[in-house]
């Protein structure tokens, strides 16, 4: 495939760019200029083509351009794109797998107990905010600290409006109401989110079933750079882990 060849509406050039800019923008968390780019990323292209290609981005509207900055930085449009088209998924590895299960192994008869435990597991591992859910109404979280270690929630504000939004949990029905079922992880960014949460968040969570049929949702908050590649899946583990361990609830 060359250049100019269409991959959605975007070139394989583009597609490498834009690629590149998400995975830098993950590891910084700042704007990405055309020389970081270049020099850090194998894309064949020169400083100059590379920013004629991001400024077509933007105009396609998988880039924006902070105020301070002269680098770009991907739109929740982008995001969804690498994490659909471009990135590949980290599963655990089965050691991973067998320490998590024995955190909450022993607390399994419990259902309040044990999804604190889980809860609690999910935040260790990811470093984000973690949440479930049940739909009798409980919601149980961990991993407050690690929001703050993080730059979009350095802001006062930024951060006050996610916490606000978890204290009135009633106004997650409508996020998990609307979602396609189809798929077996969901990752909600900015807009995709209630009103009460605008702002830049992302959300990755999937349903579980226990085999008494209770339902609800697990999953974790952050900013819309998440390490989708191993949040994805780690998610996705947990939700399982709920399914096999709630044996009794």
């Amino acid at each position: 495939m060359d250049a100019q060849t269409s991959i959605n509406d975007l070139t394989e050039r583009q597609v490498q760019i834009l690629k590149s800019l998400i995975e830098e923008y993950i590891e910084i968390a700042d704007a990405v200029g055309s020389e970081t780019l270049e020099k850090k990323h194998n894309l064949a292209a020169s400083p100059a083509t590379i920013r004629n290609e991001m400024a077509a981005l933007e105009k396609k509207g998988y880039l924006k351009k902070p105020h301070t900055s002269a680098g770009r930085v991907p739109t929740p449009k982008a995001m969804k794109f690498y994490v659909k088209q471009l990135m590949r998924e980290k599963e655990l590895s089965v050691a991973d797998e067998v320490r998590l299960k024995e955190q909450v192994w022993d607390f399994r008869e419990s259902e309040a107990t044990c999804l604190r435990k889980i809860v609690r597991a999910l935040a260790e591992k990811t470093k984000t905010l973690a949440i479930a859910t049940t739909h009798q109404g409980d919601i149980f979280a961990a991993g407050y600290a690690n929001i703050l270690k993080m730059p979009e929630f350095y802001e006062i504000e930024v951060t006050e409006n996610l916490l606000s939004a978890l204290d009135r949990f009633e106004g997650f029905d409508s996020i998990f109401d609307n979602i396609n079922n189809d798929e077996d992880v969901h990752i909600l960014l900015e807009e995709d989110l209630a009103p009460e949460l605008s702002g830049p968040y992302g959300f990755v969570f999937t349903k579980y079933q226990t085999p008494l049929h209770l339902t609800g949702e697990i999953g974790v908050f952050g900013p819309t750079r998440l390490n989708y590649n191993s949040i994805v899946p780690t998610v996705r583990y947990f939700g399982d882990l709920i399914e096999e361990i709630a044996k009794g609830w």
